[in-house]
């Protein structure tokens, strides 16, 4: 297997831990998503051939990183801004760049600034180009000015209680371990690292500053709206938006993969306060539609592809979140196919 180094690099802005397999060829940089670290892409780092750099970064206030705060109020360009200055640092010019959940967000953020610094861009259950909750229609239409419905005090209380405590068992639904092991993959999904996960999940800084967040009420349902601070908020869609990657010149091949039994970035998503108000879980709804973040994402990539760029969605069936962990080899077919595009 090919062993893995994990350093510690300086730049002008923070300094950033990475995991790396090799130092030279094509750099392919794998960014993590929320509650995670590069940790989540140890196993797929090993598997690429030799042409190719592979490496994976903590995000501020991640694993072994820097924990600068997070201004929400620039979206998750604090994560893009970040990670050009990593690339300046380490000399690469040109990467692939590879985005989980969040980390999609991030790396079409980087594609929005940085288009020819961009060799082609994998996005693995990405949030949607319009942020996570507090939007419906394929356009994504705010439900309120404010944000409502998103933000810092979205989160589960007990979730961000047991990683204060730094919790690592599963008697608790809301412990970190079982939603690794029931919304980050779908059950019966094992993995030999689930120790590892739980820990990288552990290292999240918590606050207003980092995890979740800092909120603000709201006159509109559910009475909560995004704050300033934080990593929910900068999700939050009067914050981040991208929906405008079909100007961006040049045009990098973007893969799109992802489980269709994801719970987390869905149309009717377990993490939507929205489509939890329709089901009668979070009292009070008052008939605002879940956010449907496929389509929304399917919307953005098609004008992508209207306007001369290369886009391939690819959904994996029996799968959840986390697909580069669950179907390792039909991750890795694909993404090999982007990179070499």
């Amino acid at each position: 297997m090919t062993p893995l180094h994990t350093r510690r690099v300086t730049t002008g802005r923070l300094t950033q831990q990475i995991t790396e397999a090799r130092t030279e060829g094509e750099a392919v940089v794998f960014v993590h998503g929320n509650v995670s670290s590069s940790a989540f892409w140890h196993s797929t780092l090993t598997t690429l051939p030799d042409r190719y750099r592979p490496l994976a970064v903590d995000l501020r206030g991640f694993g072994g990183t820097d924990p600068l705060p997070v201004d929400a109020t620039r979206g998750l360009r604090d994560y893009a801004d970040d990670l050009a200055e990593l690339l300046t640092a380490l000399g690469i010019e040109r990467a692939h760049l590879v985005g989980w959940s969040m980390g999609g967000g991030v790396v079409m953020q980087f594609l929005r600034d940085h288009p020819a610094a961009v060799r082609s861009v994998t996005l693995v259950s990405p949030v949607s180009p319009y942020g996570f909750g507090g939007t419906h229609g394929a356009d994504g239409t705010l439900n309120s000015p404010d944000g409502a419905g998103s933000g810092g005090g979205t989160a589960n209380p007990e979730f961000v209680r047991l990683l204060a405590e730094g919790d690592r068992g599963q008697d608790s639904q809301a412990s970190p371990r079982t939603v690794l092991t029931t919304c980050y993959v779908k059950p019966p999904f094992e993995t030999e690292h689930e120790d590892a996960y739980v820990e990288s999940m552990l290292a999240t800084r918590l606050g207003d500053d980092h995890y979740p967040g800092d909120s603000k009420p709201s006159t509109a349902w559910p009475g909560v709206a995004p704050g300033t601070r934080g990593v929910l908020n900068c999700m939050a869609p009067n914050h981040f938006r991208v929906d405008d990657l079909h100007l961006v010149d040049p045009k990098p091949p973007v893969l799109w993969i992802r489980g269709e039994d994801d719970i987390i970035v869905s149309d009717t998503s377990l993490f939507d306060l929205a489509h939890l108000g329709a089901i009668g879980v979070v009292p009070g709804w008052e008939g605002i539609p879940a956010q449907p973040m496929l389509a929304q994402t399917r919307h953005v990539l098609d004008r992508y592809a209207a306007a001369g760029g290369s886009v391939r969605e690819v959904a994996v069936a029996d799968a959840g979140h986390a697909v580069h962990l669950e179907r390792p080899e039909e991750f890795g077919t694909a993404l090999l196919e982007v990179l070499s595009a």
